[in-house]
């Protein structure tokens, strides 16, 4: 195999290895018994949700899914301190202290939390990126 499918491989898999979520985007496509690996069923359902055709609704409910570390269907306290600890980094320099952790995360709630459960759902969620109008455009694999 020659030319630009092998670019095209080699620009895809650098942009997923340079993704912060790339562990939890593996998780949510996969269908392997361990969720550690994509066939490539796995693989074109990933590029579908992140391509410039899918809708809002589809792209929302995956993002959430990815950021719903633990899997229980909402994002609670320390589901979003780790997404905010992969959009920032985990570093010293980068990493936010544990006050402004909390001041962030109370923000986040206070904004997304329609139902006052200290936690944020699919629906909520959905609510808050409609609001969103460059959600869609950031939420995808550029080829």
């Amino acid at each position: 195999m020659g030319g630009s499918g092998s670019r095209l491989s080699k620009e895809l898999l650098a942009e997923y290895q340079a993704n912060p979520f790339k562990e939890r985007i593996c998780m949510v496509f996969s269908t392997a018994p361990t969720r550690d690996s994509l066939s490539f069923e796995d693989f074109l359902d990933l590029l579908s949700v992140f391509s410039d055709t899918a809708t809002p609704d589809i792209k929302s409910h995956y993002a959430f899914r990815i950021f719903d570390f633990d899997d229980d269907g909402t994002l609670d306290r320390e589901d979003l301190s780790r997404l905010v600890n992969c959009l920032t980094g985990e570093g010293e320099d980068t990493r936010l202290s544990a006050s402004e952790m909390k001041q962030l995360i109370d923000n986040i709630l206070e904004e997304s939390d329609i139902d006052r459960d200290g936690t944020i759902n699919l629906s909520e969620f959905q609510h808050v990126i409609s609001r969103s109008p460059d959600f869609a455009s950031s939420f995808k694999i550029v080829l």
